[in-house]
This record gives C-alpha cells, structure tokens and sequence, in this order.
C-alpha cells in the first residue's frame, strides 16, 4: 500500500537524519561555538539549495501556464486588462511560492528547537527572507547565523524572481510587437 507523505514530513525526515548524522561525526548540534556554526552551515546550506529547486520549478511553472494565456490574449483587443490581471497572478503566485519556502525554513528552525513555536517560526522565517528585520523574534544564540543565511537565501530567490518577472514581460511584449 502506497502512503503519501507530505513535503514537510520529507524534509522534517530528512532534517532530522541530517541531525543525527551531524551528531555521530561529533558535531554536537545544539551547543555554542565552532561546531555550531558548521552545524549553521550544514543545516542551511540544503535548505538553500531546497529552496532555489523548488523556486525554480515554481517560476517553469508559472511561465508555461502564463506564456501560453497571454500568446492568445493577443490576438483579442482586451490585451492590456489582460496582461494587468495576470501580472497580479504572478504576483500572487510568486508571494505564495516564497512564502512556501519560508515556511521550509521554519520548520527547520522549529525542529532545532530554536524558536518555541510555529507562529514565531514563520514570522521569523518571513522576516529573514525578505530581510525586514523588523520582528521582535529571535533565535537562539547557537542558531543565529542560520538567520543571516536564510537573509542570502532570500536574495538569491528575489533576485530569481526579479529576473523571471523582467524576463516575462519582455517576453510577452515581445510577442505582442510581432502580432501587430
């Protein structure tokens, strides 16, 4: 019999063997000092790749169902109130998918124990992400560089979307220059 799992069951499985792991090669994953921050590096660094994987898959995504809608709303005169309304689609699907990957990082946080719920996961999670910066949340000493990575993170995945929203519309445009 076939179970599902659901993705956060993967990773919290995964997350969880890397943690023992980390542990017999005598890393001691909860205290503070060198091992810690190679126990930051070593948590951080999958959630990074994870999470530009995912972000990737998520922008192929969206642009092959958009592409296609707007090729055809060219062709009709309505083309602008079109476009608008599907930008703000992206939008929405973009917010959602960094939001989705946040959340990868609060579980990550939630299952080291450096923050004491998912609420202030999340919000921790979304403020490191975005850079903000402004939550009044913070993790636990030995995880704090895990933060600032998440801070990279979240560059890497703006700058793949900035350049994926450009690279849209130029795209878009482009097509419309050629129909008229």
């Amino acid at each position: 019999m076939l179970e599902t799992v659901s993705f956060k069951h993967l990773i919290l499985r995964a997350a969880h063997r890397l943690k023992l792991s980390l542990m017999e090669d005598g890393f001691q994953v909860n205290s503070v000092g060198v091992s810690t921050w190679s126990g930051n590096w070593a948590w951080s660094l999958p959630l990074i790749v994870l999470n530009v994987i995912i972000h990737v898959f998520g922008l192929v995504f969206i642009s092959e169902t958009v592409v296609p809608v707007l090729s055809r709303a060219i062709e009709h005169r309505r083309f602008v109130p079109m476009f608008v309304v599907i930008m703000g689609v992206i939008a929405l699907l973009a917010t959602a998918l960094h939001a989705f990957e946040a959340s990868a990082w609060a579980a990550a946080y939630r299952l080291l124990g450096a923050l004491p719920d998912n609420k202030s996961a999340m919000l921790y999670s979304l403020s490191a992400i975005t850079s903000y910066g402004h939550a009044e949340v913070f993790l636990e000493r030995q995880w704090q560089l895990m933060g600032s990575l998440e801070a990279l993170n979240g560059m890497l995945l703006f700058g793949l979307t900035t350049a994926f929203w450009f690279a849209m519309i130029q795209k878009i445009l482009s097509l419309r220059k050629r129909k008229n």
